[in-house]
């Protein structure tokens, strides 16, 4: 029996899969893996799509160094514009046009290392205006807050927290300087002890390796992170990262199928750079992928959600909430 083979059993069985398993099952067969995937996808998850969109709630002068990014104030990339905190009236907009649309999650993203109390206010009036509006769910993305701000985020009708740990441990250095992999877990945290689930994941495309990816997906294992988003690096004029080579489509087909195998119960879901392959993740959906970002990233372009309905249903996918 084929090593991908062995490690789908010990799945099903109800193992983990080690790191060691994980680096030998990335050099596997990229057919045989993300066949396998997928059969683990289907018996675990059935044919759940987890499709959300996100706002750019707070844009640019960010005080962040991350190399990959348009909106920080350290680099001189083109960032659209830059604004402060959106008013209710705009962040409600945004929430029904993607409840009339079949969006089942909407994140509001903010630029910065944390909002400051006065926004947080400002934002918990925003998401009670939503939540009694509109029936999508509410997820947030503002920076690395404590317990308190997440307990009155949660009161105020959010359900989940987005913070990305980006990369591994080892690496996340070479990504970011201005705050730390330890805040960023400590952030995780805080928001699972206030009773929101986790949204966590990174970009691949850095400058890191196989190894490196394994790792971010494992330490969001150990702390019970649900949603894993794979962004996919775009490189951006101006950013230290502007001449990375984006991965291709079987790159990311193999990291999918890897995360899958990592995390068999999770939504692995494609995110910001997707546009860029070939098939806009159409094989990654085939290869262990069960969820998406749709419509437009913070500062780049997205795919369409009527686009992407039509590929869900074309691959059999039934959007509900997974998780």
């Amino acid at each position: 029996m084929s090593i991908v083979e062995t490690l789908k059993q010990k799945i099903y069985e109800g193992g983990q899969i080690s790191r060691e398993e994980a680096i030998a099952l990335s050099h596997a067969s990229l057919k045989e893996l993300t066949k396998a995937a997928d059969e683990i996808r289907k018996k675990i998850c059935q044919n759940t799509f987890d499709l959300c969109t996100i706002v750019n709630g707070k844009c640019g002068r960010c005080s962040e160094d991350c190399k990959y990014c348009a909106q920080s104030a350290h680099y001189h990339a083109s960032c659209p514009e830059s604004y402060p905190l959106l008013s209710t009236e705009k962040l409600l907009e945004g929430a029904r046009h993607n409840d009339a649309q079949g969006v089942l999650r909407y994140s509001i993203v903010t630029s910065g290392k944390r909002l400051s109390d006065q926004e947080i206010e400002k934002v918990c009036e925003s998401i009670r205006t939503i939540r009694k509006e509109t029936s999508i769910k509410v997820c947030v993305s503002f920076g690395l807050l404590n317990e308190e701000q997440f307990t009155r985020l949660k009161e105020a009708g959010a359900s989940r927290v987005h913070c990305n740990l980006e990369s591994s441990a080892r690496y996340f250095k070479e990504v970011c300087t201005t705050h730390t992999y330890e805040e960023k877990i400590e952030t995780l945290k805080a928001a699972k002890r206030a009773g929101l689930s986790i949204c966590s994941g990174g970009i691949l495309g850095l400058g890191e390796t196989m190894e490196d990816r394994i790792d971010m997906v494992l330490t969001a294992r150990e702390l019970g992170v649900t949603s894993i988003p794979m962004n996919l690096l775009n490189p951006i004029p101006g950013t230290p990262y502007e001449h990375n080579r984006p991965l291709t489509n079987e790159e990311a087909c193999r990291c999918a199928a890897l995360f899958r195998f990592l995390i068999p119960d999770a939504s692995i879901r494609l995110a910001g750079g997707r546009g860029l392959l070939e098939d806009k993740g159409k094989a990654c959906f085939q290869s262990g992928a069960n969820a998406a970002i749709s419509g437009d990233m913070l500062t780049t372009a997205g795919i369409t959600v009527e686009t992407d309905q039509k590929l869900l249903k074309e691959l059999g996918f039934e959007v509900r909430c997974h998780g």
